[in-house]
């Protein structure tokens, strides 16, 4: 006598139905599955029975599905996770293209993470060789990225059409020009509170004049490219890394390269370019700008008359403090636009990354500015400037 052939047990819910044959479920998912709803597909997937004996399995089949969001990706993917820590493999077929990177995407962002004995985490020798690790990648993606800029621009030189000078010109004009109000603006109160601070303690001491000598030789030499500089990096140096992280992930740069263009020579190079040209003219008008504020706390809250105040600055600083300002400021906006480039180029394929290296590219920056003005200050005093 044959024996009898086992037939599948079918069940439906409104978002899917299961076949049971044995040990082995198969799930096919149907209709809308998307945030919308939510309840309807959890109270669903809760009546769903787990298989058991040897031999146990699920597979979704999601070829009948509607449509998929994000919402409906993670509950297949914490399904799934639930499924196979209690030792059941789950498979899924009949995933669309569009479905299958999310389903991917979910399944790395939502790893588990592997707990680690108490006692047991890195050590501070080790996290020191990290640091240093990313310290030294940094230098050698800064000088490395330096290089190719300077190269990029003894071609243009060499080969005039090659330079992008309209790019370089529309870049000066968003760096410079549209920063303009901001830079003044924020100058002209700095200048204003250091004078009024100056003016409300040296007061006590009769020392009024004075102060107009330290604002003088603080806002020429020191303050103004120092905040000139962090806005320009915060502003700027912000833009430019966002601008080409957002076009190294839709593989705009490979396809500057596949077209047998240098992405150095027309990304980089016209952005770190106008940077170099457009810190010193801020520079100097930030400075004029903070003097000016600091003028007008003088005559309006110390009680001086602007004739005084501007014979007293005169005799404070000359050309030379002037010139220590300015020289600094080329220097800076080359750092500043290479950072902001570097870190552009180093965003992968996700805006977490995007958002990462911007913050990277602004803190490194400014990081970087502070430094260099330090430096500069030893060296110019060095040599009696």
């Amino acid at each position: 006598m044959a024996a009898a052939r086992q037939l599948p047990d079918t069940a439906g819910t409104h978002f899917f139905t299961v076949t049971s044959k044995g040990a082995r479920l198969l799930v096919v998912a149907r209709g809308d599955w998307t945030a919308e709803n939510a309840a309807g597909i959890e109270a669903d997937l809760d009546t769903l029975k787990l298989p058991s004996g040897p031999g146990a399995s699920l597979k979704f089949e999601l070829g009948g599905m509607s449509q998929l969001d994000t919402f409906g990706v993670w509950l297949l993917e914490s399904t799934r996770r639930r499924l196979v820590e209690a030792g059941i493999p789950v498979t899924f077929s009949g995933v669309s293209d569009s479905a299958a990177p999310m389903l991917s995407e979910i399944r790395n962002v939502l790893k588990p993470g592997v707990e680690k004995p108490m006692g047991k985490g890195p050590g501070q020798l080790e996290l020191l060789v990290n640091a240093a690790n990313r310290a030294l990648n940094d230098v050698s993606d800064f000088t490395r990225l330096l290089g190719a800029t300077f190269v990029a621009l003894a071609q243009s030189l060499f080969s005039p059409r090659q330079f992008r000078i309209t790019s370089t010109i529309n870049q000066f004009d968003r760096v410079g020009w549209r920063a303009l109000p901001i830079v003044l603006l924020v100058t002209m109160i700095i200048g204003a509170i250091i004078a009024q601070q100056g003016f409300f303690h040296f007061s006590e001491f009769g020392a009024d004049l004075y102060v107009i000598d330290m604002i003088g030789f603080l806002i020429m030499r020191e303050i103004g490219v120092l905040l000139v500089a962090i806005m320009v990096a915060g502003r700027s140096g912000s833009a430019f890394t966002a601008e080409l992280g957002s076009m190294k992930m839709r593989e705009e740069i490979d396809a500057l390269r596949t077209m047998g263009l240098n992405p150095v020579a027309v990304l980089v190079l016209p952005r770190t370019l106008a940077v170099i040209f457009a810190l010193p003219a801020l520079t100097f008008l930030g400075s004029m700008s903070a003097l000016a504020g600091a003028g007008f706390v003088a005559v309006f809250y110390a009680g001086l008359s602007p004739d005084l105040f501007i014979d007293r600055l005169r005799e404070a600083i000359s050309l030379e403090h002037l010139q220590v300002g300015l020289i600094k400021a080329p220097f800076i906006g080359l750092v500043i636009g290479t950072i902001a480039c570097m870190e552009g180029l180093r965003v992968a394929g996700s805006t977490a990354s995007l958002g990462e290296h911007t913050t990277l590219s602004v803190v490194k920056s400014i990081f970087m500015v502070i430094v260099l003005d330090g430096l500069f200050a030893v060296f110019f005093s060095g040599i009696g400037m």
